[in-house]
This record gives structure tokens, sequence and C-alpha cells, in this order.
């Protein structure tokens, strides 16, 4: 099953890129809020950083992206809309985007449910692995924890976790701009939050 879905990656990677190849894909890098160098686009994933261009993906410095990364960054590329939208700073769950049904429970156990059981009694513990990769603490009095990171410059992502105590267990929420939608599409969003609580339990 594995080595199927490494397979069915490959060949949407190399199908994208080709898609790549036939666009001025350096023309997005205002919309996609990134930078143009040397013919790539150079595009931040939460600490990581990749220069994208017909040819493929690489690492400025540091690991190579696996494959099922490297399609999320391509279709961060190919599904960029012609203009930003006014709804940017509306904050919703991953539920609530339109197409997200088939996807909500493996989305909520792989992010949520996991963070929820690595973290709670240790809430120093999250604050100290998300500033590592690049998260921000925000101001809050309505959760023991609120860290915003950034999936691509386009697509924030706010974590806001609440520790168990004598009555409640831990709850952890994920927040996403609505406008995330019209960036990726629900597989690669679901990919951000799973990649996010990979660096988060990692180490």
């Amino acid at each position: 099953m594995a080595k199927e879905k490494q397979r069915i990656f490959e060949q949407t990677y190399a199908n994208y890129l080709a898609d790549i190849g036939q666009i001025d894909f350096l023309a997005k890098a205002d919309l996609l809020g990134v930078v143009v160098v040397d013919g790539a686009l150079v595009i931040p994933l939460f600490d990581q950083t990749y220069r994208l261009s017909g040819e493929g993906i690489v690492a400025e410095k540091g690991e190579e992206l696996t494959t099922a990364g490297k399609v999320m960054l391509c279709k961060y590329v190919l599904t960029c809309p012609s203009e930003l939208s006014e709804d940017e700073d509306i904050l919703v769950t991953y539920r609530e985007f339109r197409d997200s049904g088939p996807l909500t429970s493996y989305f909520t156990t792989n992010t949520n449910k996991t963070i929820e059981s690595s973290f709670s009694g240790n809430i120093s513990a999250l604050k100290k692995k998300g500033l590592e990769i690049g998260g921000k603490l925000l101001t809050t009095d309505s959760y023991d924890v609120s860290l915003e990171f950034n999936a691509f410059p386009r697509i924030p992502i706010v974590l806001n976790f609440n520790d168990c105590d004598d009555l409640f267990p831990a709850v952890c929420s994920i927040l996403y701009r609505a406008s995330a939608e019209k960036f990726l599409d629900m597989e690669c969003l679901a990919m951000t939050g799973t990649l996010l609580t990979g660096k988060l339990i990692s180490g």
C-alpha cells in the first residue's frame, strides 16, 4: 500500500511539473507571496525554503522534500488564484471547507488528536518546539498556548491548545484562513496539517 501511494505521488509530481513547464509560473510570484531568483520561485514551507522551476524542486539547504511535499508545492503554484481574496482574514477549521468531508476524520486523527496526546500536561514542550520550527506565539486569554505558523506565505495556520485539567482532557484546534482552499486542494491542505504535526512531535 505504501509503495502504491508513493508511485501515485511520483506520477502526480511528474504531471504537475509538466504543467508548470507550460505556464508562466514566475508571473505568479506576487500572488503567491514569494520571490524569483535565477528563474525559480523561492517558496518557504514552514521552516524550510525550496526553489521551484520547470526542472524540479530543490531545497535551499537541509533535507530534500519528500515527493508528497513536492506535490504540495506544485499544487500551491498551479492552484494560485488570479487575485487575492477579500475573505482571507476569516479563520475556519478544516472541516468547514466545502470539500473537506471525505478527509475530515483523517485530518482530525493525524493533527488535533495527535497533538493533544503528545503535549497533554506538557505545554512548555509545545511552546518550545513550536518556536523552534518558526512558530510565533500569539497573545490570548482564551487558550493556554496559541501559535501561528506559515505553511506557505498565503496559508498561515493558527494552532490553539488548552491543556488538560482535573475535569477536561487537552484540546487542540487548528485554523486556516478561508482563502486557503483557493491555493490548495483538500488533500494538500490536509497534508500541511500533518506536516506541521510531524514537525512538532519529531525529536
